[in-house]
């Protein structure tokens, strides 16, 4: 497979996971956040993935022994401030918050070094993938903006899955491809509620407001594809869910695998939709093995509006 793709990862988040296996209490450490969980998908579907991050303080000495062991190059910045974590108790089998929190605000000289390294890495690959923080207040949403401008006029594609602030500014910058939930949707005001005319009116919105391509994800209904000028249903067969966490940053990873071998749109939506899907019958975050997507991807359909 060629090509490759940049995840820009500002802020990934030390995860902390108790969990109940038979007789034995465990405790699992893992590198996290959206944009670690895309890369690890892109990387498990062949595709090489490098992960532009900052990591600080204790938290980022642990983070950075755990990105070192993920399947993908790590491009980190030193930052001023501790790296953000997340405590989960998952011994009943359902996930419940013990504490958290979204690391400290980026400064300018942090921020000043990740951009210089992720613009260098964007204009050397085909795709970049830009992930939002845990927080609102840790990157200025600034930041996306001109990264999704500087990538797109030097020839890149650039794939974002964000929502609020940051997808506003993306959509300023010029975005190839958007991922978007229909949850997020409606909180930002952009849909008065989940109906399909409401989603299907956002949609071409977001294509006037600078995205090439928009994928709505609707939990448990199909995702709704904006490609050209006509929505589709993107129809996946039903699969058992162990934990629906993972599964939109599953989508995207998938739509910016394919693009960044040179895939269509339509087959990159089809394979985000395997991802996703797959991800949800297991418990890790941002894995599936690109045997069972592959597999999947043949039992996709993408279906006009409507059609039973």
């Amino acid at each position: 497979m060629t090509g490759h793709v940049v995840v820009f990862a500002p802020a990934p988040l030390l995860t902390v996971t108790i969990e109940q296996q038979a007789d034995a209490v465990e405790l699992h450490l893992h590198a996290g956040g959206q944009g670690v969980w895309q890369a690890r998908m892109i990387a498990a579907l062949g595709v090489p993935a490098t992960l532009c991050v900052t990591v600080g303080g204790e938290v980022g000495d642990v983070l950075r022994v755990l990105l070192a062991d993920e399947n993908v190059q790590v491009r980190a910045v030193a930052r001023q401030a501790g790296s953000g974590w997340s405590v989960h108790d998952r011994r009943d089998g359902s996930r419940t918050e013990i504490a958290e929190h979204p690391g400290e605000p980026m400064v300018r000289h942090d921020i000043d070094e990740l951009y210089s390294i992720t613009l260098a890495e964007g204009l050397r690959a085909p795709v970049s993938v830009l992930s939002g923080p845990a927080a609102p207040e840790v990157v200025d949403p600034d930041v996306y903006r001109c990264l999704a401008a500087d990538l797109r006029a030097n020839g890149g594609q650039v794939v974002a899955d964000l929502s609020g602030p940051y997808l506003a500014a993306v959509l300023d910058g010029g975005v190839t491809f958007v991922k978007v939930s229909h949850e997020e949707l409606i909180d930002d005001g952009r849909a008065k509620d989940d109906s399909v005319d409401e989603l299907v009116a956002a949609a071409h919105q977001l294509r006037r407001d600078g995205a090439g391509a928009v994928l709505v994800s609707r939990a448990d209904a199909p995702a709704l594809a904006l490609l050209d000028d006509d929505v589709t249903e993107v129809r996946v067969p039903p699969l058992q869910v162990v934990d629906h966490r993972g599964a939109g940053d599953s989508m995207s990873a998938g739509v910016a695998a394919v693009l960044a071998r040179g895939g269509d749109l339509e087959q990159a939506v089809r394979t985000g939709a395997a991802a996703g899907a797959v991800n949800v019958t297991r418990h890790g975050l941002g894995t599936g093995r690109a045997e069972t997507i592959g597999e999947l991807i043949g039992r996709v359909r993408l279906a006009p509006l409507g059609e039973g």
